[in-house]
């Protein structure tokens, strides 16, 4: 964790349940109104091995965002997985997107938040976790970031659950009729986990119907993996999707340290582009 900075922890309860979180309170904070990531980890993670992995705490440092790490009970799933698949669990008002909904609001009520610029972003569960978070509450989240997940909708129980993992699945169709939520991807195209299939479903599910146009960037990390990353632009000049996929790579967070779990080194740093591509987002005045 930086100098001078927190890491509190903290729990929010409903008639869905509760969960605890930790909360990362950057040593820039005097009261002013600040950004703020909710970061849902992965299976078999915890809050804490999530921010060491990612090293997320400490780009929000040197951005003076908040970063809220909810914490995946093992009573609600034996593997700590977010339960991304359930359809009482993909609904706005219930289930486990109340649950996160009801910790992001809990901050910002607690703590001083520019409630234009709230984020959601995962992996793997907890990256599906976000993709159901952007379809089910697109009025408090102004981007959202998917790394080596899957689309809302791509299942509705645990058997097409893996079969969406081992080969893609789930709806073109975007569940809510909301606007398009900016959205960045992440996938290793050797994720033998989460195929990356499911990431350009995410990509096609996202577009819609919104007319784009589309730059390619193709590079490569030092030492490490190579990378296509694509750029889709709607009519007002904005890059609404970043599509990252990284070469080679498997199921884990790339650019991630070493010390969390699920980390791969050699690819780019997804926590640093994640950030900086929703900190060049907020949402319009009066949509939350």
């Amino acid at each position: 964790m930086p100098d001078g900075a927190k890491f509190i922890e903290g729990s929010y309860g409903n008639a869905a349940g509760s969960r605890a979180y930790r909360l990362f309170m950057p040593s820039g904070y005097h009261g002013q109104a600040i950004p703020l990531v909710i970061m849902l980890h992965g299976c078999t993670q915890s809050p804490e091995d999530f921010a060491a992995g990612t090293r997320m705490n400490f780009i929000a440092e040197e951005h003076t965002c908040f970063v809220a790490y909810p914490a995946q009970r093992a009573e609600a799933n034996q593997a700590r997985c977010w339960n991304w698949f359930r359809p009482a669990d993909q609904q706005r008002g219930g289930g486990e997107p109340s649950l996160i909904a009801g910790i992001t609001r809990q901050i910002m009520r607690d703590h001083s938040v520019d409630p234009q610029r709230v984020y959601v972003a995962g992996l793997s569960a907890g990256a599906a976790a976000a993709a159901v978070m952007g379809s089910t509450y697109g009025d408090l989240y102004a981007a959202i970031g998917i790394h080596s997940g899957l689309a809302c909708g791509a299942a509705t129980d645990l058997p097409s659950a893996l079969i969406a993992m081992k080969h893609g699945g789930g709806s073109e169709a975007m569940p809510s009729d909301g606007p398009t939520i900016p959205t960045i991807v992440f996938h290793g195209d050797r994720d033998t986990t989460v195929h990356s299939k499911n990431g350009g479903r995410i990509v096609r599910q996202s577009i819609a119907a919104t007319s784009t146009t589309v730059k390619v960037h193709r590079g490569r990390v030092p030492g490490g993996h190579a990378y296509t990353r694509t750029v889709h632009i709607d009519a007002g000049g904005r890059g609404i999707l970043e599509h990252w996929e990284i070469h080679g790579a498997g199921h884990a967070w790339s650019g991630g340290s070493p010390v969390g779990s699920y980390t791969d080194p050699d690819g780019p740093d997804a926590t640093r582009e994640m950030l900086r591509f929703f900190l060049e987002h907020s949402l319009p005045q009066g949509r939350n």
